[in-house]
């Protein structure tokens, strides 16, 4: 989607975009001779302005041109966004090919019209490359947005800011909706390395062997079913002083996630593709980042396997030594992502010397069924940490809702022949998977786990992502190190 802002209504065929908050509608009342019929088509359509409402016209004295009213609560950032979604929701695939977006009247300043833009940009985001039968009128025609009547700077404040996150959100969205027979540990580095070219981050790789030196047998147990060989992606963005502790990121990256010996239901396994999605939304932070050369020194690493059941998979019951010395037995080997993340979690600490480490996960469906599909769960051992991540959440839109961690919780993880179980009791799962991976926080060091596993896919659309991957993650953690690191 090409984005331009204009200080006014260019030439040409485009549709026309006009917002209306409540019965502010400068946009209806410039419209001269036309403001007649339109604001009778509004009356006509019960339309009052509310959020999200869109009233569809066409102008008989302007060359049939397709006229928006669509309403909004305001000029604030998810307002914004959300206009710009709405927008290119309904005409992606009108036969439109170009719109323009008319904010002047409306008190939108540089940050609000640009996020305008992020929003359409976001909601534009597709990915048709198996869909080799669709009909033309489901294919996206809509090609480029004008936004009018932002402030001065909005352009500046797109392209500096808000592009690159665009970029970011749209890498994750695309690793978390290929298949798992194109998307698995080896693919995923290439992937991102292919994407990431000509941006300045640093990329390591350790593969199978290097690990196997290193320790790493939560994560290798994991992986030992399959046939993929796992990866550790380590990305890395030195934007500040040379030296300085950098922000460490850690993801999930099960690439499928059958569930090994402990097999998941058939019904809803093909979803298990996107059980990468913390290790993909790591991914497009890092590109973010990267891209807006960010003034901060950031690290990201994501821990790749596939979880399959074969004669060589992990059993319940076995047990396996974490790179941190610590034993885990195994009593349900679809409770992989955490000893995955352990031994990450690990390597980063060992490695870098983080003050703040940050852990996203699609970890347990007891999230799922604590939040739904409307916020993630965050723990932290830090209520700093987790007090500037929830505001980021709440600036971001990738939404947030705290979850405790105890001592009590912690004793129901304990095992009778190990350091550890990877998992506890039916009750309290998403704390108890927390409160495995705090086993593996060093002293000193302020951590939060955020457990996405409701918000990396979604099965309806919003304003700003169509059904499908979400790219949750990505905003959250460039608006926390612009607000933290940065501010």
């Amino acid at each position: 989607m090409q984005i331009r802002f204009a200080d006014a209504r260019p030439a040409g065929d485009f549709a026309l975009v006009l917002p209306a908050a409540g019965k502010n509608r400068p946009g209806v009342q410039s419209l001269g001779e036309e403001r007649n019929s339109v604001e009778a088509a509004l009356k006509r359509s019960r339309f009052d302005g509310d959020s999200g409402s869109v009233v569809e016209h066409f102008l008989a004295g302007d060359n049939g041109r397709r006229l928006l009213v669509i309403g909004t609560d305001g000029s604030s950032a998810s307002a914004a966004e959300k206009l710009g979604g709405n927008a290119v929701a309904r005409l992606l695939t009108s036969g439109e090919s170009h719109a323009v977006i008319d904010l002047a009247g409306l008190g939108y300043d540089d940050d609000a019209a640009a996020r305008v833009a992020l929003g359409a940009g976001l909601r534009s985001w597709r990915y048709d490359r198996y869909r080799t039968r669709l009909k033309d009128k489901q294919k996206p025609t809509l090609s480029s947005i004008t936004i009018v009547g932002g402030g001065k700077g909005a352009k500046n404040r797109y392209e500096s800011r808000y592009a690159a996150v665009l970029a970011g959100v749209s890498l994750t969205r695309e690793l978390v909706t290929e298949p798992a027979n194109i998307i698995y540990p080896e693919t995923f580095v290439e992937r991102v390395k292919e994407s990431i070219k000509g941006s300045g981050l640093e990329v390591q790789v350790l593969g199978g062997e290097e690990m196997a030196k290193l320790g790493m047998g939560a994560l290798l147990g994991v992986a030992q079913g399959s046939v993929r060989e796992p990866k550790l992606l380590v990305l890395k963005w030195n934007g500040a002083k040379a030296g300085e502790t950098p922000v460490v990121f850690i993801g999930k990256g099960v690439t499928f996630d059958t569930g090994g010996i402990s097999i998941k239901p058939a019904l809803g396994m093909e979803g298990m593709k996107w059980d990468m999605g913390g290790a993909g939304a790591v991914a497009g932070a890092m590109k973010a980042l990267a891209l807006r050369k960010a003034k901060a020194n950031v690290v990201g690493v994501c821990g790749l396997v596939e979880n399959m059941p074969d004669g060589n998979a992990q059993r319940p019951g076995d047990v396996v030594t974490t790179m941190s010395g610590q034993t885990v037995e195994v009593i349900n080997t679809d409770a992989e992502g955490r000893l995955v993340l352990g031994d990450a979690m690990t390597w980063a600490q060992k490695n870098f010397q983080p003050k703040v480490m940050i852990d996203l996960a699609t970890l347990t469906g007891a999230m799922v069924i604590t939040l739904g599909h409307e916020f993630a769960g965050i723990f932290s051992n830090d209520d700093k940490l987790a007090g500037n991540l929830m505001k980021a959440a709440d600036e971001s839109g990738d939404k947030l809702w705290r979850q405790p961690l105890a001592e009590a919780y912690d004793r129901l993880i304990d095992s009778q022949i190990a350091d550890m179980k990877n998992v506890g009791p039916r009750e309290a799962g998403s704390i108890t998977a927390a409160q495995f991976l705090q086993r593996f926080v060093d002293d000193g060091v302020a951590w939060a786990h955020l457990d996405i596993a409701g918000m990396a896919w979604s099965d309806k659309a919003s304003a700003t992502y169509d059904k499908g991957a979400t790219g949750y993650g990505v905003r959250l953690l460039d608006q926390y190190i612009a607000d933290t690191v940065e501010g």
